[in-house]
């Protein structure tokens, strides 16, 4: 089975979609309202899938002091997915380790590599909706004989790294993502091979590119991210076009 680690940051205000709270109609609570949406989604595409799923989350003491809550991340975390799965049974959790995010990533997966000696592991964001038990059993497909396989999205982003076999992970997710990735996995020597591109949701131009795909999975009666596709319509939000110009708007 190939492990699948959702790293994952308490849902708070400021802390996670900063850049979205900024270009969009969202307040800094909304977007940590839809983090935690997509967060509960993600974690219930994994749970669905042939993968086992390990919430990797950011511990209390690796945070600032202006992000400090009133309960500790892990038991913040631990609520939204029990709230998302109806429990945490069939979940692992562990501490993110490391100062960036690259290393965070790398130390997950070469620990779940070389010393649990998994079968392969893959690194996803709670930032992809969309994100389904298709695209990971693919992936995981492909990671039977595949090094690497990534997972492309807008802007030269991943919505999925999986691994077989580990690379040099200092600095691999500098922007593009996908570039260093790719040069990263051909330094080791490892095939690598993709899944479908998705978007993710970081700023005010992604959820403006999600909205209507939501929409219209759900006029169309297609299987939706129920968290986020709640929050969406809850909030009214819509692109709209004025004078041939798109628009991200508020009901």
């Amino acid at each position: 089975m190939t492990v699948i680690a959702v790293l994952a940051e308490p849902p708070r205000p400021g802390l996670v979609l900063s850049e979205l709270a900024e270009t969009s109609p969202l307040s800094e609570a909304e977007a940590a309202d839809l983090y935690a949406a997509m967060l509960k989604d993600v974690c219930i595409a994994v749970e669905r899938s042939g993968g086992d799923l390990l919430v990797n989350y950011r511990a209390e003491d690796d945070l600032s002091d202006e992000f400090t809550g009133d309960h500790r991340s892990e038991a913040e975390i631990r609520s939204v997915v029990a709230d998302a799965l109806g429990g945490t049974d069939d979940a692992r959790f562990e501490p993110q380790v490391g100062s960036t995010f690259s290393a965070r990533a790398g130390n997950t997966v070469s620990h779940l590599l070389t010393e649990e000696e998994v079968h392969s592991v893959a690194v996803v964001r709670p930032v992809a909706p969309l994100l389904g038990r298709t695209h990971i059993d693919s992936a995981a497909m492909k990671l039977r004989s595949t090094p690497v396989v990534l997972g492309p999205s807008t802007e030269g982003r991943v919505y999925f790294s999986g691994f077989l076999d580990p690379i040099d992970f200092t600095d691999a997710y500098a922007e593009p993502e996908v570039e260093t990735l790719a040069e990263r996995a051909d330094d080791a020597g490892h095939g690598l091979d993709y899944v479908p591109m998705l978007p993710v949701l970081e700023t005010g131009a992604d959820l403006a590119t999600v909205v209507p795909m939501l929409r219209s999975r759900v006029e169309s009666e297609r299987v939706v991210p129920e968290h986020t596709t709640t929050f969406v319509f809850e909030k009214g939000l819509r692109v709209e076009s004025t004078d041939g110009v798109l628009e991200l708007v508020r009901d």
